[in-house]
């Protein structure tokens, strides 16, 4: 994970592992959609991709990770699609970080852009982009076996 690659060796592995829960758990057949579900893009926000993170294990104090994952259409923003993906998070790493993703669609995006809402358009702008699906290869069957738990 060269794109985080700022933070420890850790932390890299629990990013890459979340990047590949979300990617290999994501569900789109909970929804009845015009088309195949399809995530678009993964960004690492918040305080990991700012550099500005801190974890206190004295105080037990630290960053939470934040997810914004993309997908294509407006119906895979549906939790139905993310809850297998959030329990194996929440069972994998709840026990050392705090996990939030939060899921947009494309039309999200572009909403957001003709209004101009710097709220969602400045932190995908400062986030990291750790997965686009234009430029990653797909998961192959190994990737996903691994993916679940």
């Amino acid at each position: 994970m060269a794109r985080v690659g700022h933070l420890i060796r850790r932390k890299q592995g629990e990013i890459e592992r979340i990047t590949r829960i979300l990617r290999g758990l994501f569900d789109p057949l909970q929804v009845q959609a015009p088309g195949p579900g399809v995530i678009k893009r993964i960004i690492l926000i918040g305080p990991y991709a700012r550099r500005s993170w801190y974890e206190d294990q004295r105080t037990i104090d630290f960053s939470d990770y934040e997810f914004w994952v993309i997908v294509n259409h407006p119906l895979f923003t549906n939790e139905r699609c993310w809850r297998r993906a959030r329990d194996v998070i929440r069972r994998e790493l709840g026990d050392r970080c705090a996990v939030d993703v939060e899921i947009y669609s494309k039309s999200d995006v572009r909403t957001a852009k003709s209004e101009r809402d710097t709220f969602i358009l400045d932190r995908i702008e400062a986030g990291i982009t750790l997965y686009r699906a234009s430029r990653d290869a797909p998961l192959t069957g190994r990737d996903r076996r691994e993916a679940r738990p």
